[in-house]
């Protein structure tokens, strides 16, 4: 199958780190958790979505990998932090994953994020990521993305 650059790079960072997954890129769009979950054949809540917020104060990211059916506290996630979370733009998101929303993965971001994963992840076997473009996925269990990102597991809600 010839891969959209950006799926590569995810395919690419999957193989560099160890990891056996396969990126599938699929005819339909898998931009919202609700379209990913469709394309697979998944609950929306296998959905592991990546949400990139910008720290108000540091102008840092942040990586929240949320189940698809939940929304993030940020009041949670600010206390947490030790700073209130902003919204990211789209050139954000692309200046510092070097993907597009819609696309971005957990994975093979251009600089190292600091990760949150949302425990509820847990509660399945199998998950279902976006891999660097609108219409790519990989399968993968929370334990790997737990692995793959050196994630901090919390409630996110």
């Amino acid at each position: 199958m010839a891969y959209k650059e950006s799926a590569l790079r995810v395919q690419g960072a999957l193989r560099e780190q160890g990891f056996a997954n396969e990126v599938v890129e699929l005819p339909d769009s898998t931009r919202t958790a609700a379209e990913a979950a469709r394309a697979v054949g998944c609950d929306v809540a296998q959905i592991a979505k990546s949400l990139i917020f910008r720290l108000a104060v540091s102008g840092k990211p942040l990586l929240i990998v949320a189940s698809g059916v939940n929304r993030v506290d940020e009041n949670i996630m600010a206390q947490w932090i030790g700073e209130a979370l902003g919204k990211a733009d789209a050139d954000f998101v692309r200046v510092h994953t070097g993907f597009v929303i819609g696309g971005v993965p957990p994975i093979g971001h251009h600089e190292r994020i600091q990760t949150v994963i949302d425990e509820d992840l847990f509660r399945y076997d199998l998950i279902w990521a976006a891999a660097g473009h609108p219409r790519a996925v990989f399968r993968l269990t929370p334990a790997e993305l737990k692995r793959m990102t050196d994630g901090t597991v919390m409630s996110i809600k």
